[in-house]
């Protein structure tokens, strides 16, 4: 078995390190072999914590061992976080120059939460610097490839934990989905990602980049996977004030899957002009199994869907222009060497330590919130983003969930889009109203187009997130999508 450990479920480690058949040792050291044989190709970590994780797998052996029995759902389970998600004595970055070196004292709640189901911290993944961007290629370090295709993106911003599963460099990962950081990257590399409801998994100790939006969420290669995870890490926690104090349902799986009685809205404006024939063949074709599954589906219209995308690039760099507020070179990160006087420091400081997508989206929010002008544009935004909602609501009357393309397009080249930011922004156009609404959502692989992997977006009502990923669930069980693996051929180095 040892030459296919990677290869396996998050759901089938656990069982097997509980029932003494592999030990956690050996499951991280098969985990760590394959990072260390696609990795260079691939490039989906910043930071590869081998002997932080061996640690913790001697520590769970010994425990075993001693007849413990007292272990969580992802004991045994390696796991990679996206480098905006703080880690006590581990570096966390953001994929930016402003934070190399940085190296938090204390976890993130979902890092809390991981530790003690058992789960073992194997790194932290690249990222679009500050969570900002559609492709990974914003950061400052190094870009991430496509396991289908090392010559294209990953989607982003969390492009690395994506990867990283889509590699089989590690079963599940964490994100942040501020506007399809996680569906959209899942959607592009053929794996499973989920954006709980806003509110549901704590944000403490996760990098701000737009605190009205921001939610972690799993990716994983299957459904059950993510379910697992999204129950370690959902819940209250005092310490986030936007967090809504609820704990999810139990997440149950099992029997023949079915959809009777379940109500699906198929909205006409996701499959626009904009979308590839190639994408919508694939949606329509899981519309098809979704009805031979028992769902009722009927099309529907969310009108405001067009105005999505100028309100989230108003709000989100509004809120960015405030949160990146704090790295001025004074307390933390990085800080010029040569700097005459305070308001040198500052502006050498953030004009050194901030990327161009960056500074390009501060300087968006900055002038959005500046006087005379925050009424025309965030007001107005935030205006737009409740008619969002309410029209979301009352599709909601009519429907259990809402069926979509988690992209209009399949995973394009490396640099195709980097010079032309209003392309790559449209990337986002069926993710970004689930997060102005706060909505759940779901991207599951649904097949293919021109070799390269297309998403399935399922949007469910604020909390369902138990129902939506049952809904995703039965879609799984009568497709094979999600089974399917590139064929990565080991690199021997790094292409920049």
């Amino acid at each position: 078995m040892a030459g296919i450990i990677h290869k396996l479920s998050a759901a089938r480690l656990n069982r097997l390190f509980l029932g003494g058949e592999l030990s956690a040792v050996e499951i991280t050291e098969s985990v760590l072999s394959r990072i260390a044989e696609v990795e260079p190709a691939v490039g989906a970590f910043l930071t590869v914590t081998a002997e932080h994780a061996l640690d913790r797998a001697r520590k769970l052996d010994a425990r075993r061992k001693a007849g413990d029995t007292e272990f969580g759902p992802l004991a045994g389970v390696p796991i990679a976080l996206k480098d905006n998600i703080c880690t006590c004595g581990i570096e966390t970055n953001c994929a930016s120059r402003m934070l190399k070196g940085w190296v938090p004292p204390y976890d993130a709640t979902v890092v809390e939460r991981l530790r003690a189901s058992g789960a073992i911290i194997i790194g932290k993944t690249n990222m679009d610097e500050f969570a900002m961007g559609s492709s990974g290629e914003t950061s400052a370090f190094h870009v991430t490839r496509n396991p289908w295709d090392l010559d294209r993106i990953p989607g982003g911003s969390s492009s690395g934990s994506a990867a990283a599963v889509a590699a089989e460099e590690v079963p599940v990962a964490l994100g942040t989905d501020t506007g399809g950081s996680i569906r959209q990257p899942a959607a592009l590399t053929g794996v499973v990602g989920m954006k709980p409801t806003y509110g549901y998994v704590s944000r403490y100790g996760v990098v701000a980049f737009a605190s009205s939006l921001d939610q972690v969420g799993p990716i994983g290669h299957d459904v059950e996977d993510v379910a697992r995870v999204f129950q370690v890490i959902a819940g209250p926690d005092r310490r986030d004030s936007t967090n809504a104090g609820r704990t999810p349902p139990e997440v149950k799986f099992g029997g023949e899957p079915s959809l009777k009685g379940v109500r699906l809205g198929i909205p006409r404006e996701y499959f626009g002009s904009g979308i590839e024939d190639g994408v919508k063949a694939r949606i329509e074709e899981a519309i098809r199994q979704l009805e031979d599954l028992g769902a009722a589906v009927e099309e529907c219209s969310l009108p405001t869907t067009e105005y999505a995308l100028s309100a989230y690039y108003i709000i989100a760099p509004a809120e960015a222009s405030a949160n990146l507020a704090r790295f001025d070179g004074v307390r933390y990160g990085h800080r010029t060497a040569q700097a005459n006087g305070l308001h040198d420091m500052y502006s050498k400081t953030r004009a050194e330590g901030f990327g161009p997508e960056v500074k390009r989206r501060i300087m968006i929010g900055t002038y959005a919130l500046s006087s005379g002008y925050y009424d025309a544009y965030y007001k107005k935004a935030q205006q737009v983003r409740t008619l969002v909602l309410q029209e979301f609501q009352r599709a909601f009357e009519r429907f259990d969930a809402l069926v979509t393309p988690t992209t209009p397009v399949t995973a394009w080249r490396l640099g195709e889009k980097l010079d032309d930011p209003l392309s790559m922004y449209l990337a986002d156009i069926c993710t970004i109203p689930v997060n102005l609404a706060g909505l759940p959502a779901v991207s599951v692989p649904c097949g293919f187009a021109d070799g390269l992997p297309v998403g399935l977006q399922l949007i469910g009502k604020h909390f369902a997130d138990t129902q939506l990923l049952q809904i995703a669930w039965a879609y799984q069980k009568v497709t094979k999508h999600h089974e399917a693996r590139p064929n990565l051929a080991p690199k021997g180095g790094r292409q920049a």
